[in-house]
């Protein structure tokens, strides 16, 4: 089996160290190609180079971001081809990153020593999962996402730690707290810009933020996991919770809700929620901020949002 290993030189929790260990992990088991990425969509264009050489897998050792990238350069989302998981590489994820939704959500370890060890099993057994994907589709650009998207206040604390990093600092679990709630104190709390809308979907606006998931978690602040959509899954169609009331008593009643483990889907006056849907629309009055996978991607007036089932093989 030929795999490319696709390696984050700068992810949050990585070292040299752990790399070593782990190429010589996969080494016993697998042929492997090791390549850096050095730029930001250097994993997508690896990944895709790995699909047009034959490699049986890509392998990515990084954050939320790399392995979007990656699965990004699977699906060639350029190009719109949707075909089917068996004609691509089987992805294998090492969480290297901050918060590593998507390794988490497929039940790997957060620890990166941990993780491998996993994998390793996976692929001694033989295990794989086919999992779908979610696609966002704005302007005349399109990407793929994992775990998750949205538009409004998540998306502002996105861009606000992103400008942190950029300056050398870690995106840490306290960071991304401390971020959302300052922003929180300045962010427009009374003029809502977002409307949703689809095909068997009904007409709702006054919409302030709004999470689009693939599964579940949303995120993590530390160990702890975020749910504020549960019945999300990567075998099901897209899910969606929209706050139309921002205030401190609607953020008071929905946060005990949404924290720790959670089968049970929020309740409030003030939600907006969609289960297991094919497509929807979100269009702005004004440009909010846009996220994707926890990466920042500018503002945005309309979004259309599309569940692609059994999109990728997972050795997990």
């Amino acid at each position: 089996m030929r795999a490319m290993l696709l390696v984050n030189p700068k992810a949050t929790t990585t070292n040299r160290r752990t790399q070593d260990v782990l190429i010589g992990a996969l080494s016993a088991t697998m042929s492997i190609t090791v390549e850096e990425t050095a730029y930001r969509g250097h994993a997508a264009l690896l990944s895709r180079k790995a699909h047009a050489s034959g490699y049986d897998v890509v392998a990515v050792l990084g954050g939320d971001g790399t392995i979007n990238e990656a699965a990004n350069g699977l699906l060639d989302a350029e190009d719109g081809r949707d075909g089917d998981a068996t004609d691509r590489p089987a992805l294998l994820v090492i969480p290297g990153g901050s918060a590593n939704v998507f390794a988490r959500a497929l039940g790997l370890p957060n620890s990166t020593v941990e993780a491998v060890g996993a994998v390793l099993e996976a692929i001694r057994d033989g295990r794989r999962r086919t999992v779908g994907l979610g696609q966002a589709l704005w302007n005349d650009e399109s990407r793929y996402f994992t775990f998750c998207s949205g538009l409004g206040y998540d998306a502002e604390v996105i861009r606000a730690v992103e400008g942190m990093r950029g300056t050398g600092r870690k995106a840490t679990p306290t960071r991304y707290v401390n971020t959302a709630l300052h922003h929180y104190l300045s962010t427009d709390k009374r003029h809502a810009a977002i409307t949703i809308e689809g095909p068997d979907v009904p007409r709702a606006g006054n919409v302030f933020m709004a999470i689009i998931s693939n599964t579940s978690p949303w995120t993590y602040v530390g160990s702890r996991p975020i749910c504020p959509t549960p019945w999300a899954s990567f075998e099901t169609g897209l899910d969606l919770l929209g706050l139309q009331r921002l205030g401190m008593p609607s953020m008071v009643h929905l946060l005990p809700q949404i924290t720790g483990a959670r089968d049970t889907l929020p309740t409030g006056r003030h939600l907006v929620q969609l289960h297991d849907e094919k497509e929807f629309t979100l269009t702005a009055e004004r440009p909010v901020a846009f996220q994707l996978d926890g990466d920042y991607l500018g503002e945005v007036e309309q979004v259309t949002f599309r569940s692609i089932p059994n999109a990728l093989q997972v050795l997990v």
